[in-house]
């Protein structure tokens, strides 16, 4: 009794100091929970609206906004998410406000410069047929036929070159490039000289004249305009033939998985020869995915933690000396210890590219399976569906939202397994199944851009709608292509790395075969063997 009475008593003062200490600890985090809310009231809550990810960010993102158990629960949470920013998250959100406000700020700038001087090349024709008669009009010599012809002549010059001009220069822009295009300038600037010079002439010889021959004043408009035509030309053959002949072989490679692309290009700037490698490469490269490289990095830290170094020495006399001999040791004997595990590890890689290839094929059999039978229940439901009225016909969306849990799980595993669970959302998903339900696709085309990674346009553009390419180079980039040129193309956490090369030069010949070389003779002996 005393016994059992002294393990109650003992139990009931420890159940006593436990539910105190309990108590003290909720009280304590109702505490920091106060206390965090007290402080979270001075930091900074930003609602992110839609806007245009980068590249790099975009797998983060993804992972962030997207459920990863869409398949078990095939419900889409839409709406505004909230993410606490630090300081130097606001600081780089400012930075690039303000270079897009640059940027746009310079492109309208650029627009509105095209645009006056536009206005001012097709006016000045008119106002040198216009003036004579609005300051001088009695004085003008009558207009014959040979006048009015070339009334026609300027009109329909001034309406092909307007259309020509239009075809060439006023083009959606494809991109903000850092720096201005070099034949574009020199040619706007020609067109400037050409125009005033024209009008310093037409100043001093026709309207302190007041020139009396109307028909040679037109001569002299009819001449603008056909020179302006000439420019026009000029600017074709610099601005779009002159850059169609291949002259250099650049090598294109992808800094994080060394995935790589040879282009023929002709004679192009820096700057533009890198916005016509990021125009293929979003049509060439497949997506870039940064969950495919975590395996090996994670191999090599797991490797690299197991090695201990121990100084046998001890410290010597001079601390900072023998801290700096102590690191440089152990980095070269960690380096040394790995190259000697080394030997081994390529056994463990083996067995875990072979597991990882096994669950893939099993994967990809079980959704392979679940697909075909999801889609034969369509064809199921359109055969039941003809035989209804035409106000129950089911369109191609329910369809595709009807059949889809039955493939989402199985599909989910296999995206979780090839890391591509962040490239796929489910709305997405169900957009694609309604479009194979509507163009009546098989199960193998619904399967295809799952099963192999496509190129990067074939995503949403939230995975790959870049706001901003950084170019990186040495020389500069309004400079054109030499051989052994080399610049880089960022992006995020990754970059391309572009090589130049120029084509070689080929020499040929010709070689004569006489026709009568191939003629021979078949001599057959009378006597034979037989």
């Amino acid at each position: 009794m005393d016994t059992e009475s002294t393990y109650s008593g003992y139990s009931y003062y420890s159940g006593r100091s436990r539910g105190s200490h309990r108590h003290g600890e909720r009280s304590r985090d109702r505490h920091k929970s106060r206390g965090k809310d007290s402080r979270s009231e001075k930091s900074v809550t930003i609602t992110t609206p839609p806007a245009e990810p980068l590249l790099g960010d975009s797998a983060v993102r993804g992972e962030q906004v997207q459920d990863d158990n869409w398949g078990e629960t095939t419900t889409a949470v839409t709406g505004t998410s909230e993410h606490s920013l630090s300081q130097e998250d606001i600081v780089r959100i400012t930075k690039d406000l303000e270079d897009s406000v640059g940027l746009d700020c310079r492109r309208y700038f650029t627009l509105a410069l095209a645009v006056v001087l536009g206005l001012l090349v097709f006016l000045t024709p008119i106002a040198f047929l216009a003036l004579p008669h609005l300051l001088w009009p009695e004085k003008l010599q009558s207009c014959g036929t040979a006048c009015e012809g070339l009334f026609i002549s300027v009109a329909f010059k001034l309406l092909i070159l307007l259309l020509a001009v239009w075809a060439l220069f006023f083009r959606q822009p494809r991109a903000g490039l850092p720096r201005v295009l070099v034949f574009r300038a020199l040619l706007a600037v020609l067109v400037l000289l050409f125009v005033v010079a024209y009008w310093l002439f037409y100043g001093v010889r026709i309207l302190d004249s007041q020139d009396e021959n109307y028909q040679g004043i037109v001569q002299y408009a009819v001449s603008l305009v056909d020179a302006l035509l000439f420019i026009h030309y000029l600017a074709i053959v610099l601005l779009e033939l002159r850059q169609l002949q291949p002259c250099f072989s650049v090598c294109v490679t992808r800094s994080t998985d060394g995935e790589m692309r040879h282009y023929n290009l002709g004679q192009l700037s820096i700057q533009r020869a890198a916005l016509a490698i990021l125009e293929r490469y979003y049509c060439d490269f497949p997506v870039h995915n940064p969950a495919l490289l975590s395996a090996s990095k994670s191999r090599a830290v797991k490797h690299l933690a197991g090695l201990k170094v121990y100084n046998v020495d001890g410290p010597g006399n001079n601390a900072a000396a023998a801290a700096a001999g102590l690191a440089h040791s152990q980095s070269r004997a960690m380096i040394a210890a790995a190259a000697r595990r080394r030997d081994t590890s390529h056994n463990e890689l083996y067995y875990e590219e072979a597991e990882h290839e096994r669950r893939v094929r099993k994967r990809k059999a079980r959704l392979v399976v679940a697909v075909e039978e999801a889609f034969t229940h369509i064809k199921r439901m359109q055969e039941e569906e003809q035989k209804k009225a035409p106000g129950d016909v089911m369109d191609p969306r329910e369809a595709a939202q009807a059949i889809f849990p039955s493939m989402a799980r199985a599909l989910q595993k296999y995206l979780r397994t090839t890391k591509q669970q962040h490239c796929h959302s489910m709305e997405s998903i169900q957009q694609h199944l309604a479009f194979c339900i509507t163009n009546n696709m098989t199960p193998k085309a619904f399967l295809e851009c799952y099963l192999t990674p496509g190129p990067t346009l074939q995503y949403s553009r939230d995975h790959w709608l870049a706001r901003r390419w950084t170019l990186i180079s040495e020389a500069s980039v309004t400079s054109g292509l030499k051989d052994g040129s080399t610049f880089l193309l960022r992006c995020g956490d990754f970059s391309l790395v572009v090589t130049t090369k120029r084509l070689p030069y080929i020499q040929m010949s010709e070689e004569y075969i006489d026709p009568k070389s191939h003629k021979f003779v078949l001599r057959l002996q009378s006597e034979t063997s037989v």
